[in-house]
């Protein structure tokens, strides 16, 4: 018996530290503070920013805004954005709350039994990614994207969001709400491009002129396509 547990625990530290070279799936959520079922998927997007294996960004859209209630995170290019997903995903429309998974399925955010059986899928593609790191230290980084298999030229994305905002609501659907996001995504640029050949991208984290706890870079075929890699930026050793 005593075998049998160490063997067991022997197969579940290997399987566990197997996990923990794998870069983390990217999970998007296409959500609004004006959107009435949006909120229960809000919640599950910060169970899924505490998973180590999971990048979570919450992306507002703005088509939400007439209603009478502004969103203060939406923007127009996270619209043009999930616009763009619904023509790579065969979608013939958009809709809230949305999550995209690494760029290749799409389901209900507030499905989380539907989402956390992408995410495992998806999770078996993430293990063949190229290698990508970041180094240096303070405001002056290099991301670096290894060789690896790139079926069309690769967009690099560097990503700053907020890990959590709470709101009051005073109009809209949710009026008179308490809503909680999380890791809303403030802003998004493309530094470079991949081809499959590896390469160093000087990086200024203070070029940006935005004030944000959380970064992450984010390799992806085209601008919407399948997600390559992906990895966070710690900020704390700005």
């Amino acid at each position: 018996m005593r075998r049998l547990l160490i063997a067991s625990l022997l197969v579940l530290g290997a399987a566990a530290a197997h996990a923990a070279d794998r870069r983390p799936v990217v999970v998007e959520l296409f959500t609004s503070q004006g959107c009435s079922s949006c909120p229960p998927a809000d919640a599950f997007l910060g169970e899924l920013a505490a998973r180590p294996d999971v990048l979570a960004l919450g992306m507002h859209v703005d088509y939400w805004d007439y209603i009478g209630w502004k969103d203060p995170f939406a923007q127009r290019a996270y619209t043009e954005r999930q616009r763009s997903y619904s023509r790579t995903l065969n979608q013939r429309y958009v809709y809230t709350p949305q999550m995209v998974i690494d760029g290749r399925l799409q389901g209900v955010g507030s499905d989380q039994a539907t989402i956390n059986r992408l995410i495992e899928k998806a999770g078996k593609a993430a293990a063949s990614s190229p290698n990508l790191a970041v180094t240096g230290s303070g405001a002056k980084r290099v991301v670096h994207v290894g060789d690896g298999k790139a079926a069309a030229p690769a967009t690099i994305w560097l990503v700053f969001f907020d890990s959590k905002h709470e709101t009051k609501v005073k109009a809209g659907e949710n009026s008179g709400r308490q809503l909680a996001n999380y890791n809303v995504v403030r802003t998004m640029a493309p530094i470079g491009k991949w081809t499959g050949s590896a390469v160093d991208i000087p990086v200024d984290l203070d070029a940006i002129d935005v004030d944000c706890d959380g970064a992450a870079v984010i390799v992806q075929a085209e601008e919407t396509g399948p997600i390559v890699s992906a990895m966070r930026i710690d900020r704390a050793k700005r």
